[in-house]
């Protein structure tokens, strides 16, 4: 399993009061359901503190990975926090009808939608990007969220791994689009996408709305993802000084958060 980042766990992360998790490679393989092992890690993290999911995913990808897959009773339901779309949308269990309910959304306005997508088509095609053959639209409005994804929603994870593996084409063009859409946040997502939300939005953001609506400071929460380098998604967490713990794969994920689970369980048995 991966070692710590170098944000080292404070004793207050150690024992934190929350933890907060991406998905995409941190929970489950891309765009591919959570393993029952996961769930089940989860589902005992749940019983002892709140969990928070924080995706570039909108809702419907984390009903499908995560919430059909989860098996929580409606208890530890209600100490599930979703963020969907890097915290521009949140959503909290209702337990009067069993569904997720919107608390809040950033949503863009239709003129940087229509902007944002012009802009991103014509840079992908102008850098050679752009692919006439995908797994689904490559451009998607997600309301709070434009995504491109240059080989589709539902490429296969294989063809989404070898289509940029050092990351330099999705670095080219999402500098690219930056430069053309200086009103607006621009930043790499998972291995083949780009990201486009209102201005000062990304995954710090959704931890920073996360401490005010759980009243949980930010010191004592923990985020788990496999992307905190410097050109990773995660890494608006790390930079903000949120104590965080990297993972390579959700198998490492599972065991961190069984042990972690394990140790908060036996903690509130002393």
């Amino acid at each position: 399993m991966s070692s710590p980042s170098d944000v080292s766990l404070s004793a207050p992360a150690a024992r934190p009061r929350l933890v907060a998790f991406d998905l995409d490679g941190t929970l489950a393989p891309s765009k591919s359901p959570m393993p029952e092992r996961m769930a089940a890690a989860l589902r005992a993290l749940l019983d002892v503190v709140p969990v928070c999911v924080i995706s570039g995913g909108q809702i419907g990808q984390f009903r499908e990975q995560v919430l059909a897959r989860l098996g929580a009773t409606p208890s530890e339901l209600g100490r599930l926090h979703l963020m969907p779309t890097c915290g521009t949308r949140y959503y909290t269990h209702n337990p009067d009808d069993g569904d997720w309910a919107l608390v809040y959304a950033n949503d863009l306005t239709p003129t940087q939608v229509e902007q944002a997508c012009t802009v991103v088509e014509a840079e992908a095609r102008r850098l050679g990007l752009w692919e006439e053959h995908t797994w689904g639209p490559a451009l998607e409005d997600r309301g709070s969220q434009i995504t491109f994804s240059a080989l589709g929603q539902e490429a296969p994870l294989e063809a989404k791994q070898a289509w940029d593996p050092t990351g330099e084409k999705k670095a080219r063009l999402r500098d690219a689009v930056a430069a053309l859409l200086p009103d607006l946040e621009v930043r790499s997502g998972g291995s083949t996408s780009v990201d486009i939300t209102r201005k000062g939005i990304d995954k710090a953001y959704g931890m920073r709305k996360l401490a005010e609506v759980t009243s949980i400071p930010l010191e004592q929460m923990l985020f788990v993802g496999d992307r905190l380098d410097p050109q990773g998604n995660d890494y608006p967490v790390k930079a903000m000084g949120v104590a965080c713990q990297a993972v390579d794969t959700w198998e490492d994920t599972a065991a961190f958060v069984a042990e972690l689970a394990a140790r908060l369980a036996m903690g509130d048995q002393n």
